[in-house]
């Protein structure tokens, strides 16, 4: 016999819905329940189940604490790149989501160029340039190519730009490639620094980072900023270069000292997990400060941050919310994140729920699993917002397809009861499995009251008694009722059960491993 299902409650900061306990003359096993959570705040370093994260300016390596990912070691990400007009006519911004970037495959430094190839060629380039910027790319290219094969550097090095951004011709990194070390050959910068990019990334040529390392320390020894912050973090990595992070260092605090933010940033991150340098926090904000005072959205939330746990900075909520709100503005999902959190708990910031909403959506529209969740809970009839278990359901859902063990937890509850999605017991079995699986001790409890009453899985008493054995170990001290009712519970399934299958149940306890899982 089941019992009926009860509501939790409506306060997001209480303690799991007490349950109702029936005699064990029948196996009556309480009620199940969604886990009541407050947003998540800021934790400390190595805080868990989630640390903040962030990424670097441009995503070269994400960071944990809102520093690194995951630990507050700087980790590198996969390469990749997208790009957002920069509302220039004909020029492309790129923001880095990968390690290296092709140096501004625009014309930033043009005139610079056009100034030393103007005494060789006084008709000709000047007029690649004026068809340049007003997007007439055949006839820039038309012009360059003329240039380049009679050996102008500076045209080859266009050339190579043109063919790597696909503008008057079909892309073609291999044929960029050629330009680009037509021109490096000769001692260009930029276009040594492209071919050393195109090496890193293995576009148009093998992927080789001592090759890249090469022509990197090339560009970085003329000065090049973006050669010596990449050769630098070639150095970190130990890519192409024997690991030093020294020299990591050396090349960042170049590229820093002239005023380049991303080196900016990451020398802040390196101050901080003390990689190359002694620990400094002070350093650390140091670096952020200079970084975000050039605008850059993740150099402004990690001293934010600081201003959030009070390291190298005095704590200040009220400065850690303009900050997070500068990045924020600039799409930083962690940002929009932490501001949601600001306002739903009023620092630094007057409370304001439909504020918090706001800011969880956007982040959550980004796939921040943090927003994720709270936006879930912000759907529960909180000041005043609308109950809508619909709207509960897919955002729970969105936090648990990335591996988050209480939202997991949550929608198995919602499916449980039949709350924003279909009742379906197996689908109910299949969520709660998951967050048990991850050593979540409410998704056990109420995994093993499934499997004890035969919903959604058979009936398997040696997996019940499992489950609640294995949830009254994890309930942590604060959470005494759940281990109790977990406990008790475990004696209602004892008592139909024989040594035998008793013993097999601790047995299976026993050796039971949480599986985290990855995403």
């Amino acid at each position: 016999m089941t019992v009926p299902r009860k509501r939790y409650r409506t306060s997001r900061k209480s303690s799991p819905v007490k349950k109702t306990w029936l005699t064990r003359d029948r196996l009556r096993l309480p009620s199940v329940t969604i886990r009541r959570y407050a947003p998540r705040t800021f934790p400390g370093h190595g805080s868990k189940p989630h640390p903040l994260r962030s990424s670097l300016p441009g995503g070269k390596y994400h960071a944990a604490y809102q520093g690194f990912v995951e630990s507050e070691g700087i980790n590198p990400v996969s390469p990749g790149r997208k790009e957002k007009e920069a509302g220039q006519k004909g020029v492309k911004v790129r923001e880095r989501s990968g390690m290296y970037r092709l140096p501004a495959f625009c014309l930033l430094t043009l005139l610079f160029s056009a100034s030393l190839a103007v005494t060789a060629h006084p008709a000709y380039f000047p007029d690649a340039v004026k068809a340049y910027d007003r997007g007439d790319y055949k006839t820039a290219y038309g012009i360059w190519k003329q240039l380049a094969e009679e050996g102008d550097a500076h045209a080859q090095n266009r050339l190579g730009t043109l063919c790597a951004e696909g503008r008057g011709v079909p892309q073609d990194f291999a044929e960029a490639a050629n330009w680009f070390r037509m021109a490096a050959e000769q001692g260009s910068v930029e276009a040594q620094h492209s071919l050393g990019t195109l090496y890193a990334e293995g576009r148009g040529v093998p992927q080789d980072f001592a090759e890249a390392a090469k022509w990197f320390r090339m560009a970085a020894e003329q000065g090049s900023v973006e050669a010596q912050y990449d050769l630098g973090q070639l150095y970190r990595k130990g890519e192409g270069v024997p690991q030093d992070f020294a020299e990591a260092v050396k090349w960042t605090r170049r590229a820093a000292g002239q005023g380049y933010a991303e080196a900016q940033y990451t020398l802040g991150l390196m101050y901080f997990d003390g990689q190359g340098v002694p620990r400094n926090y002070a350093e650390a904000v140091k670096w952020y400060r200079k970084a975000a005072e050039q605008g850059n959205p993740g150099a402004q939330f990690n001293l934010a941050l600081k201003y959030v746990t009070g390291q190298g900075v005095r704590k200040n909520f009220t400065e850690a919310t303009k900050l997070f709100r500068k990045a924020a503005e600039q799409g930083n999902a962690r940002a929009q994140y932490n501001l949601g959190v600001m306002y739903f708990e009023g620092q630094g910031v007057p409370k304001d729920f439909a504020e918090a909403l706001k800011w969880y959506r956007k982040a959550a529209g980004q796939g921040n699993l943090g927003a994720q969740f709270n936006l879930a809970l912000m759907y529960d009839n909180v000041a005043g917002i609308p109950q809508d278990y619909a709207e509960m359901a897919k955002w729970f859902r969105k936090a648990a397809e990335q591996g988050d063990a209480q939202a997991q937890h949550n929608l198995g509850f919602l499916y449980d009861n039949g709350q924003g999605v279909p009742q379906d017991y197996a689908e109910a079995v299949t969520w709660y499995r998951r967050a048990a699986d991850q050593g979540d001790p409410d998704a056990q409890s109420n995994l093993g009251v499934m499997y004890g009453q035969g919903q959604g899985a058979p009936q398997d008493l040696i997996l019940a008694h499992m489950w609640f054995a294995l949830a009254v170990s994890r309930f942590p001290p604060s959470e005494k009722k759940g281990r109790e009712k977990a406990l008790k519970n475990m004696g209602i399934i004892a008592s139909r059960m024989t040594p035998a299958q008793i013993a097999e149940a601790e047995r299976l306890a026993r050796e039971w491993k949480p599986k985290k899982e990855v995403k």
